[in-house]
């Protein structure tokens, strides 16, 4: 079983765990196990609300073009 590094919805580091039991303490708060940094040895995850996550980030994406009044 690969091991992954599990930091909490707080912030906290959880420790190198088992890949399944980060995604049994992920389902334990409702949330979900989201690998943040594939590239590391060993892969780091964090416990969070993967779809809330996902909609602030297009919203940032997209927050500039909404502000720009900039007219040529």
């Amino acid at each position: 079983m690969p091991k992954v590094r599990v930091v909490d919805d707080e912030g906290n580091q959880l420790g190198v765990l088992d890949t399944r039991e980060g995604v049994e303490r992920a389902k334990e708060k409702g949330l979900d196990l989201v690998e943040v940094a594939p590239n590391s040895n060993p892969q780091v995850c964090r416990i969070m609300d993967n779809s809330k996550y996902k909609y602030e980030q297009e919203k940032r994406k997209n927050w500039p073009r909404k502000n720009n009044t900039s007219h040529t």
